[in-house]
């Protein structure tokens, strides 16, 4: 039995999730679902799931683009459950980040199988990764950041903006950049609302806020991240 695997299924379609929450429980997994991407996403963050069945067709934000988001710090298994099967949709999801890829309809047995497997892998990879800088530190998988061994209160938005730019350190992000990869292409001229989110979040990490030493503004261009 899988008692303390958590899997979250991200789909639309609810007869689509109860089947997959028959199919999981039944085998000893947990579930949760989400029924678009922007729950998806803060459910992800919240849970820390041993898994994640991601469904591409969502009403709200492109599958893909919930893929990019989770991969700036969800390093444990994302297993595609699409009805789209083209080339270019299974090479875009691998390429993203995506363990595996199973085209609905589809058959349970096989998947579980694919579950278990992806499950081993990431056990044996490991990854674990845990960012210092001074007296902050960032664990992406266990999606926490802390200040002086305090564990910081972030938004699922704000992690994945200190994610992007700790990623990235001493490399100039541009305002436009950085919205698409945390945002969406839907917000690429909302430069103000990035500028919010930095204050925000240079409140929380900085020593100082109004003199950033981690958070860096590059007058009229974006922001960098340290040295």
């Amino acid at each position: 039995m899988n008692d303390n695997e958590t899997i979250l299924v991200i789909d639309d379609e609810l007869q689509i999730r109860r089947l997959l929450e028959i199919t999981l429980s039944a085998n000893g997994y947990k579930t949760l679902h989400s029924s678009n991407g922007k729950d998806g996403l803060v459910d992800a963050a919240t849970h820390n799931p041993a898994l994640i069945i991601l469904d591409l067709g969502l009403p709200d934000i492109e599958g893909l683009e919930i893929l990019k988001k989770l991969r700036e710090w969800f390093f444990k298994p994302v297993i595609i459950l699409s009805v789209r099967n083209s080339e270019e949709d299974i090479i875009a999801a691998l390429d993203l980040g995506a363990n595996d890829y199973l085209t609905k309809p589809f058959r349970s047995g096989e998947l579980l199988a694919r579950i278990r497997a992806a499950i081993r892998a990431g056990e044996d990879k490991n990854d674990t990764p845990v960012w210092e800088f001074g007296s902050l530190s960032i664990d992406m998988a266990n999606h926490v950041a802390r200040k002086n061994k305090e564990i910081l209160k972030l938004t699922s938005t704000e992690f994945s903006l200190l994610c992007l730019l700790a990623r990235n350190q001493g490399r100039v992000l541009t305002h436009q950049y950085i919205l698409k990869e945390v945002w969406g292409y839907g917000y690429l001229e909302q430069t103000q609302y990035l500028r919010v989110f930095v204050a925000q979040l240079r409140k929380k990490i900085e020593d100082n806020p109004s003199k950033p030493a981690l958070l860096i503004t590059e007058s009229g261009i974006g922001y960098r991240f340290g040295d």
